[in-house]
């Protein structure tokens, strides 16, 4: 089986739509996806997401999963500035917090608030929707009940991938919220590895790939980067 992760496209967070740049960068993946053959299609309920999905697609059997929608948990933002998403602090500040690395350590932690129930919800999800698809967890392996070679395609959001990549690899979800950028319209591909038979474990095959825009030659856009270096002010900080 294979997993295929798409992040909407430039969004327009003010309407959750496409910006026309969103729009180009959909219209090119819709042009470049036929090649996944891809069997089911899912998508966050948010409207930027939705959109990438249905144009990039292109047909009308794409089922809404509540829990694909932004991990955006509001948390006390006192404790570590400046926002109150978890995936929205300042380096020299997350980074001195060693349990935020351990992977069942991290929800605890009072920069993460109540997090915890949130995070099993989607984790939990994503067990159902691969149980239904043939793969049933146990402990931090999945046993392949019916294994199958269907490409899978989950068109939702930044943090959310990076909750959902975690489960997925049993790591904390931090180091790849504040270490990895999953550009918009990006295709990040995972496929199980059945080396013994009935017990299959999920492994990257690519993250945040912009193939399709790069044959098209479109410049990516920025969306959920922060400023290369801090004297530019045009990026965002």
């Amino acid at each position: 089986m294979k997993i295929l992760f798409i992040r909407h496209a430039d969004p327009d967070y003010s309407i959750d739509n496409l910006t026309p740049s969103g729009v180009v960068e959909v219209e090119c993946l819709h042009r470049y996806i036929d090649r996944y053959a891809i069997d089911h299609v899912y998508s966050s309920p948010m409207g930027r997401a939705y959109r990438t999905a249905s144009v990039a697609m292109g047909r009308d059997d794409i089922e809404v999963l509540p829990w694909l929608r932004e991990f955006n948990h509001r948390v006390d933002s006192s404790i570590m500035p400046p926002s109150d998403i978890i995936w929205d602090k300042y380096p020299d500040e997350w980074s001195k917090c060693d349990g935020l690395y351990d992977k069942d350590a991290w929800y605890n932690h009072p920069m993460c608030g109540d997090v915890k129930d949130k995070y099993l919800e989607v984790c939990n999800g994503l067990d159902e929707l691969l149980a239904k698809h043939g793969y049933e967890r146990e402990g931090m392996i999945y046993r392949a009940v019916s294994p199958n070679r269907e490409v899978i395609a989950l068109f939702c959001h930044f943090g959310v991938q990076c909750i959902l990549l975690s489960h997925l690899m049993n790591v904390s979800p931090i180091p790849l919220l504040h270490h990895t950028c999953a550009l918009p319209s990006s295709v990040t591909t995972l496929v199980t590895e059945e080396r013994r038979e009935g017990i299959a474990s999920f492994r990257m095959l690519e993250f945040g790939s912009l193939n399709h825009l790069v044959q098209d030659g479109i410049e990516p856009s920025f969306s959920a980067r922060f400023c290369e270096t801090y004297d530019d002010m045009s990026e965002r900080h």
